[in-house]
This record gives structure tokens, sequence and C-alpha cells, in this order.
């Protein structure tokens, strides 16, 4: 069993070996510096040399890089990997099949480290991806996480080939990026006084203020950090709920303009945008104007989840809007405020993307849908009638929740499009990914316990094809990924917690929805 996570589409192992060793030369052309510079620092990270660079066919141990035109049938991200005695070769159609091509070969390569030996099994490899969006999502409005930790973790998003970073900016717990139009947002925006530890329901408090924010100069810096490996960065700014840190530091935006904190309990809270007032919507349309131009994503993601309308039915101005645009109820409103938001960004050439809250009939076709609650009917229904959805179901793709709720087989073992889906729909599926929202995740320590391995099978059901999937096998090659995170000092949780037996989990069932202490 070759050790790559997500395991590939096709491979043959042959006898025989590659001497891997400091004598091995890297032929590509200059076109190719990123890539070659890519594999040339990791090998130095594992193996503590770097290999000589050539322009030329003549060294017979080497390394060769190519774009292949004729490999389009495996798509921009496809590419083969072919292992003989005397040549490595990776080829694919485009920069980033090349890309992934180059992480298999990484993770070969670790192998070596972990085993002490100089010898690659000679292979072919062909693959390319099952889903177009392979995604993980962090939050760092409940708590910032740093920009050393962020590159961390795209580095070991490339390692597993995911393509997407969602990026949740804010919160009612706090704002956590640069904008120049509304310096309120950072100056008030991104503190709080404190911070509920200890779960949904606790009262205890860390007794501590917390904050943090990019500034617009690291963000460019991780977008670039991330374009370099593929990795688009999607933003979010939650319109029109979960938005105390915004109301904290702009009050005339909400239904009552009263002065109010960023919150620091978890949760769900009244005050939200006043779609009643044509301030708010210039407010968040000069907001995500200059979101936009920092953001070279061609879609921008605008929550639309947990929008509690108590303010709406009491407030004049939502009141006034409801008669005056025909709406039927708050509800209505909702639509009226998500849709307005939506043509605006479709105005300004982005695609928007939300949760699934936001479905509605006039909902632009163009839209896609984030689906991580619901009826699995609807979900169907969507689908069939062509809406282009994401796959994020809070109860397979959570990273938020310990291992006695979600072992890590209940990640693997999960098949993101429905049985009752007829097949010429299941291109609407575009993808999977992974969340993890951070109420209790203070650190990196506990950041990397929630997410790794659990990661690992994420990627491994966006990338490799459903009847390759075997969990057994799996399990095998995690070993090599978990070296990798040792040396990037990413913290993982230990190998006898990540997949409980079914008794401990119903033994220890009071521990699940309990957060530890941090």
């Amino acid at each position: 069993m070759i050790p790559i996570i997500p395991f590939p589409l096709k491979y043959i192992k042959y006898e025989g070996s590659f001497k891997f060793n400091e004598e091995v030369k890297i032929n590509a052309p200059e076109k190719f510096s990123n890539l070659i510079n890519h594999l040339n620092e990791k090998i130095f990270t594992f193996l503590g040399y770097q290999l000589e660079i050539i322009n030329s066919e003549s060294s017979h141990n080497r390394i060769e890089l190519k774009i292949e035109p004729l490999l389009t049938r495996l798509g921009t991200e496809g590419y083969i990997l072919n292992i003989t005695p005397q040549i490595i070769s990776v080829q694919g159609a485009s920069l980033q099949g090349i890309f992934y091509g180059i992480e298999s070969l990484l993770q070969l390569i670790l192998s070596l480290k972990r085993e002490n030996l100089e010898q690659l099994p000679l292979l072919s490899i062909e693959d390319y991806p099952r889903f177009l969006w392979r995604g993980f999502m962090l939050d760092v409005s409940r708590h910032y996480q740093s920009v050393e930790t962020i590159k961390k973790l795209l580095e070991i998003m490339a390692f597993l080939k995911m393509n997407r970073f969602h990026w949740h900016f804010n919160d009612d717990q706090g704002w956590r990026i640069e904008m120049n139009e509304y310096p309120k947002l950072t100056k008030i925006g991104s503190k709080r006084k404190d911070t509920q530890i200890g779960g949904f329901l606790s009262k205890k408090y860390r007794g501590i203020s917390h904050g943090g924010y990019y500034t617009t100069d690291e963000v460019r810096e991780i977008i670039q950090y991330a374009q370099q490996r593929y990795i688009q960065v999607v933003p979010e700014i939650e319109i029109p709920g979960h938005c105390s840190a915004v109301i904290a530091s702009y009050p005339e935006v909400s239904c009552r303009g009263n002065e109010i904190d960023v919150k620091t309990k978890a949760g769900i809270y009244k005050d939200i945008y006043c779609p009643g007032k044509e301030k708010t919507f210039a407010f968040l349309e000069r907001l995500l104007t200059e979101l936009i131009q920092l953001f070279p994503s061609n879609t921008i993601h605008i929550g639309g989840d947990e929008t509690p309308k108590n303010r709406w039915k009491k407030c004049l101005d939502c009141q006034t809007r409801i008669k005056q645009e025909g709406l039927k109820n708050e509800k209505g409103l909702y639509f009226y405020f998500i849709n307005r938001i939506i043509s605006f960004l479709n105005s300004r050439g982005k695609i928007c993307i939300g949760w699934n809250q936001i479905l509605n009939q006039s909902l632009d076709k163009a839209t896609i849908i984030q689906w991580w609650a619901g009826r699995k009917s609807k979900l169907v229904k969507s689908l069939n009638g062509g809406r282009k959805i994401i796959i994020s179901k809070i109860s397979h793709n959570y990273l938020d929740y310990n291992y006695l709720v979600f072992p890590m087989h209940r990640f693997y073992n999960y098949e993101p499009i429905p049985r009752k889906l007829e097949q010429e729909y299941h291109k609407n599926i575009l993808g999977v990914e992974a969340e993890l929202w951070t109420e209790w995740v203070p650190n990196l320590e506990r950041l990397g316990w929630q997410a790794f391995p659990r990661l690992f099978a994420s990627a491994e059901v966006g990338w490799t094809q459903k009847e390759l999937k075997n969990f057994s096998h799996f399990k095998e090659r995690i070993p090599n990924l978990l070296s990798f995170l040792k040396i990037m000092e990413m913290p993982s949780a230990k190998n006898e917690v990540i997949d409980p037996s079914i008794f401990k989990r119903i033994v220890h069932f009071y521990k699940w929805f309990k957060w530890p202490k941090v």
C-alpha cells in the first residue's frame, strides 16, 4: 500500500527501486520556478539537502517536471507520476496538476525519512479529484488565530490536495479584518472583555480579554501564500445575523441603534442588521466593495444562517420596508435582504455562497449553497433543480465536536452524494468542506487536536473515488501524514482517542457535549 493521502485513482507498483539521494537533479523549465522551489524546500525539510536544478535530459538520475497537453483528459488538477529506475516524471496538463503530482511524490519521499531508507518504489500513478471543491473553513472570530498558524494550515491543506480555504472573519464574538472604510471594526469590534469556557451552558469565563485582527497587508500575504499552493481563499462576512461585533462598532446599522458589547458568550443574538434603513445597505456595500478589492476570489460567502427576526417585528423602519416592497412578513424581509446583497455582489462580478437558510424561490441561480443542516429531501430537490451545492453536514463534516461525538470513521465513511439523487445531477454537488468553529478552540494545541487527523479523512472524501475508499487501508497511511504534522509543529489527537469503540462512546455519553479546560 502506497502511503499517500488522499488515495490516488490508479496506481501500479513494479519490482525494483529508484535511489533517492542528494545526487538526484531536477529538470524543469524556468517558468516552473514556484514548483521547483516548493519541491526543494520540502526535500530540504525532510532530508536536509536540496537538489541541483538543470535544464537538460542528459542526466539519468533526475526528477522531470513537464506540461503535457494530452493530459487534459485528467482535468486541470490531474497528474501522472512515474517512478522508473532512473527517472521520476511528474506530468500534468497544468501547473496545478503538476503541483499535486509533486505533493504525492513528497509524501513518498517523507516515507523514506520515516523508515530511514533511500529507495523509492517503482510505480505509476494516474490521478485526478472526485470533486472540484475540497475545502476547510476556519472560524477566527471566536478565537483569533495567528498568521503563522494559518500558513501552517495552508501548507497541510496543500499536502492533502485541498483547494479552498474558507475564512470566517466575523461573528458575534469578534471582527477580525482591517477595513479602511470602517476603522471602528478593529478598534472596537476586534476586542471582547472575556470569553465563556466549558460549553454552551457553562457560566464560567476565562477572566481575560481576547482580541486580534488581520491587517490588509497580512491578508494579502496569506492570499499570496495560498495562491502559491493553488488554494483559493474565500472570505465570509456574516449577513444579516451573527454581527454583534459590527453593531458594537457601528450601532446605527441595527434596528434600535443602541450601544452593545462584543459578545463574550457563545450563541445566537437578537441584534442584527436593519434592512429597513438604507444606511445599512450603504454600509454593507462599501464594506463589501473593500473586501472585493482585497480578495481575488470569484466567490464571496455572505453567511445567512441563524437570523432571529425579533427586532424586525418591532422596528418601524423594517415594517415600513415590508409594506413598501409588498412583502408578506419578516421572513420575506429576510429574503429581500439576502437577494439585494447578492444582486450587489453579482453586479461586481462575484458569485455568492451562503448557508442553506438563504434558499428561496427568487434566489439567483448562480448562487452557491453550502448545506450544513436540513432535510435530505430538500437537498435532493435543490440539486434536481440545478442548484450548485457544497456539502458541509454538521453530522459528518464539523471538526469542533470531540471524537466521542464524531470519531474518525464517521468523517471517513461519509458519502456526500445522496443515494436518491439521479446520476445526471451528481455534478451539482461541487464538493465537500470541513468546518472548524472555534468557540472552544483558544490555541494551536486545541486547534490541532480538533482538526487532525480528521481533516485527512475529509481530504480523502473530497478527492478519492467512492469505490476506492477503504478505512482500514486509510488508517495504515495515517502515520506518514502524522510525521508531516510533527515537522510542521502542528499538534494532533493521539491514536487511542480518534476512533473510540461504540462501547466507549455509549459509556461516556455524558462527555459528548463537554469541552475540556484549556
